[in-house]
């Protein structure tokens, strides 16, 4: 078993054993013992976390919008698995902003993005052309949001 008092530098038990580093990690903080933390992978890994959580909400949004745009230009195609698709994304999409609210400024301008891609998909999952659908997001955040919106 790795243990970090062995280790002279931090990094290599990073490198070995992620969950001992992480525990390591967290010891040290709760014990105040700062000189100990390896500072440059923990700011890597603080940073990544954010990152894994823009790019969770982002894609969580993509399939959302990916499910309204299919109900709203296939009705004749709707099904329950559609509707709970849509009800799921937006379960997890409000989770995620309900655990980090400052993701809801970031997301508000990501929009327009996160619509592009699931323009894209929804196109090819209907057989639908680009051209059938609006160039730009035909909903707001709120209805995004919205348990009872369904176009």
């Amino acid at each position: 078993m790795l243990d970090f008092k062995d280790e002279p530098n931090p990094s290599p038990v990073y490198e070995k054993d992620f969950v001992i580093w992480l525990k390591a990690q967290a010891d040290f903080l709760r014990s105040g013992r700062l000189e100990l933390l390896d500072s440059e992978n923990l700011i890597d890994e603080l940073t990544s976390m954010a990152n894994r959580e823009r790019r969770e909400l982002n894609h969580r949004v993509e399939v959302l919008i990916v499910h309204l745009l299919k109900c709203q230009f296939q009705p004749d195609h709707k099904t329950h698995s559609w509707e709970n698709t849509v009800d799921e994304q937006r379960r997890q999409v409000k989770s995620i902003l309900e655990d980090s609210p400052s993701l809801r400024n970031v997301l508000s301008s990501k929009l327009e993005s996160c619509y592009q891609h699931a323009l894209r998909l929804a196109a090819r999952e209907t057989v639908l052309p680009a051209k059938a659908f609006p160039q730009h997001l035909p909903y707001t955040l709120e209805q995004l949001l919205d348990d009872d919106f369904l176009p």
